[in-house]
Protein backbone atom coordinates (compact mmCIF):
# COMPACT_ATOMS: atom_id res chain seq x y z
CA UNK A 1 0.00 0.00 0.00
CA UNK A 2 1.28 3.48 -0.85
CA UNK A 3 2.19 5.63 2.21
CA UNK A 4 -0.31 8.39 1.42
CA UNK A 5 -2.96 5.79 0.65
CA UNK A 6 -2.93 4.51 4.23
CA UNK A 7 -3.06 8.05 5.63
CA UNK A 8 -6.08 8.87 3.48
CA UNK A 9 -7.92 5.67 4.37
CA UNK A 10 -7.35 6.25 8.08
CA UNK A 11 -8.50 9.86 7.84
CA UNK A 12 -11.65 9.09 5.85
CA UNK A 13 -12.49 6.06 8.04
CA UNK A 14 -13.10 3.72 5.11
CA UNK A 15 -13.34 -0.01 5.79
CA UNK A 16 -12.11 -2.54 3.19
CA UNK A 17 -15.43 -4.39 3.39
CA UNK A 18 -18.79 -3.63 4.98
CA UNK A 19 -21.96 -5.40 5.99
CA UNK A 20 -24.67 -3.32 4.25
CA UNK A 21 -27.29 -4.05 6.90
CA UNK A 22 -25.01 -3.01 9.77
CA UNK A 23 -23.85 0.17 8.03
CA UNK A 24 -27.42 1.13 7.15
CA UNK A 25 -28.41 0.68 10.79
CA UNK A 26 -25.36 2.66 11.90
CA UNK A 27 -26.35 5.66 9.79
CA UNK A 28 -30.00 5.53 10.85
CA UNK A 29 -29.06 5.36 14.54
CA UNK A 30 -26.60 8.21 14.08
CA UNK A 31 -29.40 10.51 12.90
CA UNK A 32 -31.84 9.29 15.55
CA UNK A 33 -29.36 9.80 18.36
CA UNK A 34 -28.58 13.30 17.18
CA UNK A 35 -32.25 14.33 17.12
CA UNK A 36 -32.91 12.74 20.50
CA UNK A 37 -29.95 14.58 21.98
CA UNK A 38 -31.02 17.94 20.52
CA UNK A 39 -34.70 17.90 21.44
CA UNK A 40 -35.48 21.28 19.86
CA UNK A 41 -34.71 19.81 16.42
CA UNK A 42 -37.58 18.13 14.58
CA UNK A 43 -36.57 18.03 10.91
CA UNK A 44 -33.96 16.58 8.61
CA UNK A 45 -33.47 18.42 5.31
CA UNK A 46 -31.82 17.09 2.16
CA UNK A 47 -31.84 17.97 -1.51
CA UNK A 48 -32.92 15.03 -3.68
CA UNK A 49 -31.49 14.88 -7.19
CA UNK A 50 -32.35 11.33 -8.24
CA UNK A 51 -28.77 10.12 -7.97
CA UNK A 52 -27.32 7.36 -5.79
CA UNK A 53 -26.07 9.50 -2.94
CA UNK A 54 -29.14 11.63 -2.27
CA UNK A 55 -31.41 8.59 -2.69
CA UNK A 56 -29.43 6.74 -0.02
CA UNK A 57 -29.20 9.76 2.27
CA UNK A 58 -32.92 10.43 1.89
CA UNK A 59 -33.92 6.85 2.60
CA UNK A 60 -31.73 6.76 5.71
CA UNK A 61 -33.25 10.04 6.90
CA UNK A 62 -36.83 8.94 6.33
CA UNK A 63 -36.18 5.64 8.10
CA UNK A 64 -34.78 7.52 11.09
CA UNK A 65 -37.81 9.82 11.20
CA UNK A 66 -40.27 6.94 10.88
CA UNK A 67 -38.63 5.06 13.73
CA UNK A 68 -38.50 8.15 15.97
CA UNK A 69 -42.21 8.79 15.44
CA UNK A 70 -43.03 5.18 16.24
CA UNK A 71 -40.79 5.10 19.32
CA UNK A 72 -41.78 8.47 20.78
CA UNK A 73 -45.26 9.07 19.45
CA UNK A 74 -44.12 12.56 18.41
CA UNK A 75 -45.47 13.33 14.94
CA UNK A 76 -43.48 16.55 14.72
CA UNK A 77 -40.47 14.69 13.38
CA UNK A 78 -40.18 14.97 9.60
CA UNK A 79 -37.83 14.47 6.70
CA UNK A 80 -38.04 17.29 4.16
CA UNK A 81 -36.93 16.25 0.67
CA UNK A 82 -36.09 19.31 -1.40
CA UNK A 83 -36.06 19.41 -5.18
CA UNK A 84 -33.74 22.18 -6.34
CA UNK A 85 -33.83 22.42 -10.14
CA UNK A 86 -32.15 25.11 -12.14
CA UNK A 87 -35.12 25.71 -14.43
CA UNK A 88 -36.05 22.25 -15.64
CA UNK A 89 -34.12 19.25 -14.33
CA UNK A 90 -32.97 17.07 -17.21
CA UNK A 91 -33.25 13.81 -15.23
CA UNK A 92 -36.52 14.71 -13.51
CA UNK A 93 -37.87 11.18 -14.01
CA UNK A 94 -35.05 9.79 -11.86
CA UNK A 95 -35.78 12.30 -9.11
CA UNK A 96 -39.44 11.30 -9.12
CA UNK A 97 -38.49 7.63 -8.89
CA UNK A 98 -36.21 8.40 -5.95
CA UNK A 99 -39.00 10.27 -4.17
CA UNK A 100 -41.39 7.38 -4.71
CA UNK A 101 -38.85 5.06 -3.13
CA UNK A 102 -38.01 7.35 -0.19
CA UNK A 103 -41.61 8.45 0.52
CA UNK A 104 -40.53 11.63 2.34
CA UNK A 105 -42.63 13.21 5.06
CA UNK A 106 -42.64 16.38 3.00
CA UNK A 107 -41.49 17.23 -0.51
CA UNK A 108 -40.79 20.81 -1.53
CA UNK A 109 -39.57 22.24 -4.83
CA UNK A 110 -37.54 25.45 -5.02
CA UNK A 111 -36.42 26.62 -8.45
CA UNK A 112 -32.97 28.15 -7.93
CA UNK A 113 -32.74 29.70 -11.43
CA UNK A 114 -33.98 33.23 -10.56
CA UNK A 115 -31.61 33.50 -7.59
CA UNK A 116 -28.61 32.10 -9.46
CA UNK A 117 -29.19 34.28 -12.52
CA UNK A 118 -29.57 37.37 -10.33
CA UNK A 119 -26.30 36.60 -8.55
CA UNK A 120 -24.45 36.02 -11.81
CA UNK A 121 -25.82 39.26 -13.27
CA UNK A 122 -24.87 41.26 -10.18
CA UNK A 123 -21.27 40.00 -10.21
CA UNK A 124 -20.89 40.52 -13.95
CA UNK A 125 -22.25 44.06 -13.69
CA UNK A 126 -19.87 44.84 -10.83
CA UNK A 127 -16.78 43.43 -12.57
CA UNK A 128 -17.59 44.04 -16.19
CA UNK A 129 -16.48 40.47 -16.84
CA UNK A 130 -18.38 37.30 -17.72
CA UNK A 131 -18.45 34.47 -15.19
CA UNK A 132 -17.33 31.08 -16.48
CA UNK A 133 -19.73 28.14 -16.56
CA UNK A 134 -17.58 26.52 -13.88
CA UNK A 135 -18.03 29.44 -11.48
CA UNK A 136 -21.72 29.61 -12.28
CA UNK A 137 -21.91 25.92 -11.38
CA UNK A 138 -20.46 26.73 -7.97
CA UNK A 139 -23.12 29.41 -7.51
CA UNK A 140 -25.79 26.81 -8.26
CA UNK A 141 -24.37 24.45 -5.65
CA UNK A 142 -24.16 27.18 -3.02
CA UNK A 143 -27.68 28.44 -3.75
CA UNK A 144 -29.01 24.91 -3.31
CA UNK A 145 -27.35 24.66 0.07
CA UNK A 146 -28.57 28.12 1.06
CA UNK A 147 -32.15 27.05 0.36
CA UNK A 148 -31.72 23.92 2.44
CA UNK A 149 -30.50 26.01 5.38
CA UNK A 150 -33.42 28.39 4.89
CA UNK A 151 -35.80 25.45 5.23
CA UNK A 152 -33.91 23.98 8.16
CA UNK A 153 -34.27 27.31 9.92
CA UNK A 154 -38.00 27.48 9.16
CA UNK A 155 -38.73 23.95 10.34
CA UNK A 156 -36.33 23.55 13.30
CA UNK A 157 -34.07 21.18 11.47
CA UNK A 158 -30.58 20.30 10.34
CA UNK A 159 -29.18 19.92 6.85
CA UNK A 160 -27.85 16.56 5.74
CA UNK A 161 -24.94 16.19 3.34
CA UNK A 162 -24.30 13.36 0.91
CA UNK A 163 -20.52 13.65 0.92
CA UNK A 164 -18.85 10.25 1.01
CA UNK A 165 -15.27 9.06 0.93
CA UNK A 166 -15.04 8.77 -2.86
CA UNK A 167 -16.03 12.43 -3.19
CA UNK A 168 -14.04 13.59 -0.17
CA UNK A 169 -10.79 12.10 -1.45
CA UNK A 170 -11.04 13.97 -4.75
CA UNK A 171 -12.59 17.15 -3.36
CA UNK A 172 -15.42 16.67 -5.84
CA UNK A 173 -17.81 19.05 -4.15
CA UNK A 174 -18.32 22.79 -3.98
CA UNK A 175 -16.84 24.51 -0.96
CA UNK A 176 -19.71 25.96 1.09
CA UNK A 177 -22.08 24.39 -1.42
CA UNK A 178 -22.83 20.67 -1.33
CA UNK A 179 -19.75 20.45 0.91
CA UNK A 180 -21.59 22.39 3.63
CA UNK A 181 -23.92 20.43 5.92
CA UNK A 182 -24.61 19.69 9.57
CA UNK A 183 -24.56 15.89 9.40
CA UNK A 184 -22.92 13.61 6.83
CA UNK A 185 -24.21 10.06 7.40
CA UNK A 186 -22.45 8.63 4.32
CA UNK A 187 -18.99 10.03 5.07
CA UNK A 188 -17.12 6.78 5.75
CA UNK A 189 -18.49 4.95 2.69
CA UNK A 190 -17.09 4.72 -0.80
CA UNK A 191 -19.25 4.62 -3.91
CA UNK A 192 -19.65 0.85 -4.20
CA UNK A 193 -20.45 0.51 -0.50
CA UNK A 194 -23.24 3.06 -0.82
CA UNK A 195 -24.52 1.15 -3.84
CA UNK A 196 -24.50 -2.08 -1.81
CA UNK A 197 -26.60 -0.49 0.93
CA UNK A 198 -29.14 0.79 -1.58
CA UNK A 199 -29.36 -2.67 -3.07
CA UNK A 200 -29.87 -4.13 0.42
CA UNK A 201 -32.77 -1.77 1.23
CA UNK A 202 -34.49 -2.55 -2.07
CA UNK A 203 -33.92 0.64 -4.04
CA UNK A 204 -34.67 0.56 -7.78
CA UNK A 205 -31.61 -0.75 -9.61
CA UNK A 206 -31.79 2.17 -12.02
CA UNK A 207 -30.99 4.59 -9.20
CA UNK A 208 -28.00 2.87 -7.65
CA UNK A 209 -26.51 2.01 -11.03
CA UNK A 210 -27.04 5.50 -12.43
CA UNK A 211 -23.94 7.21 -13.82
CA UNK A 212 -22.93 9.84 -11.23
CA UNK A 213 -22.98 13.45 -12.43
CA UNK A 214 -22.92 16.81 -10.65
CA UNK A 215 -24.69 18.49 -13.61
CA UNK A 216 -23.61 22.01 -12.67
CA UNK A 217 -22.08 23.43 -15.85
CA UNK A 218 -24.44 24.72 -18.55
CA UNK A 219 -22.02 23.85 -21.36
CA UNK A 220 -21.48 20.29 -20.04
CA UNK A 221 -24.94 18.99 -19.10
CA UNK A 222 -24.92 15.70 -17.18
CA UNK A 223 -21.18 15.22 -17.68
CA UNK A 224 -20.18 12.06 -15.74
CA UNK A 225 -18.10 12.61 -12.61
CA UNK A 226 -15.54 10.11 -13.87
CA UNK A 227 -14.99 12.17 -17.03
CA UNK A 228 -14.55 15.36 -15.00
CA UNK A 229 -12.15 13.65 -12.59
CA UNK A 230 -10.18 11.67 -15.15
CA UNK A 231 -10.37 8.54 -12.99
CA UNK A 232 -13.06 5.91 -12.43
CA UNK A 233 -14.99 5.38 -9.21
CA UNK A 234 -13.96 1.75 -9.42
CA UNK A 235 -10.31 2.81 -9.13
CA UNK A 236 -11.15 5.30 -6.37
CA UNK A 237 -13.06 2.64 -4.42
CA UNK A 238 -10.25 0.12 -4.82
CA UNK A 239 -7.77 2.73 -3.60
CA UNK A 240 -9.94 3.51 -0.56
CA UNK A 241 -10.25 -0.18 0.26
CA UNK A 242 -6.47 -0.53 0.40
CA UNK A 243 -6.14 -2.39 -2.87
CA UNK A 244 -3.41 -1.88 -5.40
CA UNK A 245 -4.48 0.24 -8.36
CA UNK A 246 -2.74 1.29 -11.53
CA UNK A 247 0.00 3.87 -10.88
CA UNK A 248 -1.64 6.33 -13.27
CA UNK A 249 -4.94 6.11 -11.37
CA UNK A 250 -3.28 6.28 -7.94
CA UNK A 251 -1.27 9.33 -8.96
CA UNK A 252 -4.42 11.03 -10.22
CA UNK A 253 -6.35 10.25 -7.01
CA UNK A 254 -3.54 11.49 -4.78
CA UNK A 255 -3.13 14.56 -6.95
CA UNK A 256 -6.79 15.46 -6.46
CA UNK A 257 -6.50 14.79 -2.73
CA UNK A 258 -3.53 17.11 -2.25
CA UNK A 259 -4.87 19.83 -4.53
CA UNK A 260 -8.25 19.95 -2.75
CA UNK A 261 -7.01 19.68 0.84
CA UNK A 262 -8.28 23.19 1.59
CA UNK A 263 -11.86 21.99 0.99
CA UNK A 264 -11.67 19.41 3.75
CA UNK A 265 -10.06 21.69 6.33
CA UNK A 266 -11.91 24.08 8.64
CA UNK A 267 -11.37 27.80 8.36
CA UNK A 268 -7.95 28.94 9.60
CA UNK A 269 -7.97 31.22 12.63
CA UNK A 270 -5.23 33.32 14.17
CA UNK A 271 -4.57 30.78 16.92
CA UNK A 272 -3.58 27.99 14.58
CA UNK A 273 -0.01 26.87 14.09
CA UNK A 274 -0.19 28.00 10.46
CA UNK A 275 0.40 31.55 11.65
CA UNK A 276 3.40 30.76 13.86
Amino acid sequence: MRPLQKQIIDKLLVQPTIDPESEFRRSVDFLKDYLKKHTFLKSLVLGISGGQDSTLGGYIAQTAVNELIEETGNNEYQFIAVSLPYGVQKDEADRQEALQFIKPSRNLTVNIKPAVDASVEAVEQATGEELSNFLKGNIKARERMKVQYDLAGMYHGVVLGTDHAAEAITGFFTKHGDGAADLVPLYRLNKRQGRAILKFVGAPEKLYNKIPTADLEDDKPLIPDEVALGVSYNDIDDYLEGKEVRKEAADKIEGWYLKTEHKRNPAIDVFEDWWK
